[in-house]
């Protein structure tokens, strides 16, 4: 918008643009004609009018505000912006490029990824054998453990197990979540040599001829470690603001994680691959899906933050078509993304790109979901820290809509 655009939008004079613009109230930037005039973004303008809308509002702003609504917490570790993703103002291009699993989670712990070596060196105590000998005698009828239902059986467990549990100092729970994350691995991966990096676990476990595996599962894990108040993080903030240890923020995280239209989406896409089975049936069972009158036709695609594209899923989708280019999963995943950006103009979203990721490494039922709760914890134990130091209770209060109290 131009400065006059904006001055009436917000009905205040030019003058006031320019004082909000110094206040970092309003982005501007340079018209394309080369001209001095500049142009202020429409999407700020927006915010400003929301917050004067809900000033004299406030029970809209109630209504709205935790249904993709105004933030409702600080949060340091992760900014959305513009199409752009960043882990403590790092492009998260660059998190991938540069730096293992271990030093995302420093990064996001301490503000510093050359912490990894102390955190991650330190010895699982108790052995993550103990755990798994365990889970051996969990019979369930039907199915075999997925790899997140295990870790909502071992983590309070593991709480018993640890004296320090409700040892809340930043530090302490630093470490506390770097032991977590390679227990929680070998729990998933099986029985392999603890000592490894985390995505070295994941690759001995489940692709142990598959050496290139270990840089898809460390990027993987990156991609999915936070990303802002999503619901299982607003959920781990919630739990770590009554007090509970960083075992029960994971286990309460978990819970969300498993959602069906959170973390367990990723299942839809796996079942929506399936349907397809080959390339040559993209279209039509995409056309069937949309007749049918489907309540998501295309399962993976589009991302309300991202309207050009959700960041995350070219980064990995472009790393398994480079390591994997004569891949049938692959070249199926190509094929439907190509279709779906002819037919409805929507991009892929990181639930796809894992979905792809699980397909071409056969992996078993869940542990796609695994590897999106494994790299979220690393999240969830950031939130929690920054909770614990803010010390606040997070308790919203209810409009009540029941039956009126009988006054007689």
């Amino acid at each position: 918008m131009t400065a006059k655009e904006a001055a009436e939008a917000l009905d205040v004079s030019v003058n006031t643009i320019y004082a909000y613009v110094s206040r970092g109230l309003i982005r501007s930037e340079s018209s394309a004609d080369g001209k001095r005039k500049r142009r202020y973004l429409r999407e700020d303008i927006d915010k400003l009018l929301a917050r004067r809308q809900a000033r004299s509002n406030p029970d809209q702003l109630t209504q709205d505000a935790l249904h993709w609504g105004a933030p409702v917490l600080e949060s340091a570790i992760t900014l959305i912006d513009s199409g752009r993703m960043y882990y403590r103002g790092l492009p998260i291009e660059h998190v991938v490029e540069t730096l293992t699993v271990e030093e995302c989670a420093a990064l996001i712990w301490t503000g510093d990824s050359a912490h990894a070596e102390m955190l991650f060196e330190q010895v699982l105590d108790p052995p993550a054998q103990k755990y798994e000998t365990m889970l051996l005698h969990v019979e369930v009828d039907g199915a075999d453990l997925a790899p997140i239902q295990a870790f909502q059986i071992v983590l309070p467990i593991a709480m018993a197990d640890d004296l320090t549990a409700y040892d809340t100092r930043p530090d302490v729970v630093a470490s506390k979540g770097a032991r977590v994350l390679r227990l929680m691995a070998s729990v998933a991966a099986g029985d392999v040599d603890r000592q490894l990096s985390l995505a070295e676990i994941l690759q001995r476990g489940w692709q142990p001829d598959d050496e290139q595996s270990i840089k898809l599962f460390n990027t993987a894990m990156i991609l999915c470690a936070d990303h802002e108040l999503n619901v299982s993080s607003f959920t781990a903030r919630v739990v770590a603001s009554a007090g509970a240890t960083p075992y029960a923020v994971i286990n309460g995280g978990l819970s969300a994680l498993q959602g069906a239209k959170h973390g367990g989406y990723t299942e839809s896409v796996e079942a929506f691959l399936d349907e397809i089975g080959t390339s040559d049936r993209v279209r039509n069972v995409i056309s069937s899906r949309m007749r049918r009158g489907e309540t998501t036709p295309v399962p993976g695609f589009g991302h309300p933050l991202y309207p050009d594209g959700d960041p995350r899923a070219p980064i990995l989708l472009n790393m398994l078509m480079e390591h994997y280019p004569d891949s049938p999963s692959i070249a199926l995943s190509r094929t439907v993304i190509d279709t779906v950006q002819e037919m409805l103009g929507d991009y892929p979203t990181i639930d796809f790109a894992l979905a792809t990721l699980g397909r071409t490494y056969e992996l078993q039922a869940g542990c796609t979901l695994g590897i999106f709760a494994l790299g979220r914890m690393i999240g969830w134990i950031g939130h929690a820290i920054e909770q614990y130091n803010d010390g606040q209770l997070i308790r919203p209060r209810a409009r009540y809509t029941g039956n009126p109290p009988d006054m007689t």
